[in-house]
């Protein structure tokens, strides 16, 4: 037997070749490999649980329909906040400091970054281009001298209060077609959805 043949039977003899066996040694095309290791459950996935990664389950419950539905206007809402965003000359991040500086008022970097959920860095860096379009100002903090509030300036944010005003609307118009006790449940769900996330 040759030499060249002795040499592609050694490499062909370890890599079994029969229908069902799966090379050991050979990373799995779907994935799962992949997807069990970031689990770190050390349990193998079913089937149906890499299929509702890609593709959510038909929603059987009430509660499965308000999850589905939840995650369709959080999806639909950043997109709309980013598209205002890109007309405000503005990312998304710095849009967001924004509507946060409205819903709590002037605020302290430390605080726009505990609230935000963003580094100390990046908050600075969000507030530099919001400074630089002139949507805020920098002031000192009569409570503290190490620190600065940032304060929004009401003129810049015409435009932008211009872009919401539909959506605005068309939340209102929704809202007074429910009874009371009905807005006091939408109250309370959403209470209730702020405690999880903020978890």
């Amino acid at each position: 037997m040759s030499r060249a043949m002795k040499k592609k039977i050694r490499k062909s003899s370890g890599r079994p070749e029969q229908a069902g066996i799966r090379d050991p040694t050979a990373r799995r095309s779907d994935g799962l490999e992949e997807i069990e290791h970031r689990r770190g459950s050390g349990k193998a996935m079913t089937q149906a649980e890499v299929d509702a990664l890609v593709t959510l389950p038909a929603p059987v419950t009430p509660a499965d329909r308000i999850v589905i539905e939840i995650r369709k206007f959080i999806a639909s809402s950043i997109f709309f906040n980013a598209q205002a965003a890109e007309k405000a000359g503005l990312g998304l991040t710095d849009m967001q400091v924004l509507h946060i500086l409205q819903l709590y008022g002037p605020a302290t970097p430390g605080r726009l970054a505990a609230g935000t959920g963003l580094s100390s860095g990046g908050v600075t860096v969000a507030l530099d281009r919001l400074e630089k379009g002139g949507f805020i100002r920098r002031e000192p903090n009569p409570a503290d001298r190490r620190s600065l509030l940032i304060h929004l300036i009401p003129a810049s944010l015409i435009h932008v209060a211009a872009m919401y005003e539909g959506v605005e609307a068309g939340t209102r118009r929704q809202l007074a077609t429910l009874s009371p006790r009905d807005l006091e449940g939408v109250i309370r769900f959403f209470e209730a959805l702020a405690s999880v996330r903020g978890r």
